[in-house]
């Protein structure tokens, strides 16, 4: 078992310290952890909300007004769900010491990148590339 790591709350990876040590590994867990109890904790509010709003709006725009509301709010979970399964994947690559680097080259992925989205797996020139292949095969 790992020894636990003391990271103060105004800690910041900064790019003079060995990439992906000890503290960092700690700050983006930490970041993971804290993203993905708020978005379950999120989800958890809609359900209680979409159960409790099942009631019958006489009004036939109302009632159609609310249903897109709903479908909206449904929407945006999913969105958030899949986004959850994409900070899991983040965690298991922080426990197998794979997290930080680009998943194509293998180099680091920049600490301004990650602190943006510790859920990126690949470098910043990477998924510009991976991007720009995608839109000219969409575009065929």
């Amino acid at each position: 078992m790992k020894q636990e790591v003391f990271l103060p709350d105004d800690y910041s990876p900064a790019e003079d310290e060995p990439f992906m040590n000890d503290r960092q590994v700690a700050y983006f867990r930490r970041k993971l952890l804290s993203w993905r109890s708020e978005l379950l904790a999120g989800s958890k509010d809609t359900i209680e909300g979409l159960q409790d709003g099942t009631r019958n709006i006489p009004d036939v725009a109302d009632r159609a007004s609310e249903e897109t509301d709903r479908a909206l709010e449904l929407r945006t979970r999913d969105r958030q769900r899949k986004l959850v399964s994409k900070i899991d994947g983040a965690l298991r690559r922080i426990d197998e010491g794979e997290f930080g680097y680009c998943s194509v080259t293998g180099e680091p992925i920049s600490l301004k990148r990650l602190d943006a989205r510790p859920i990126a797996t690949m470098s910043l020139e990477a998924q510009e590339l991976h991007e720009r292949r995608e839109k000219v095969h969409r575009d065929d």
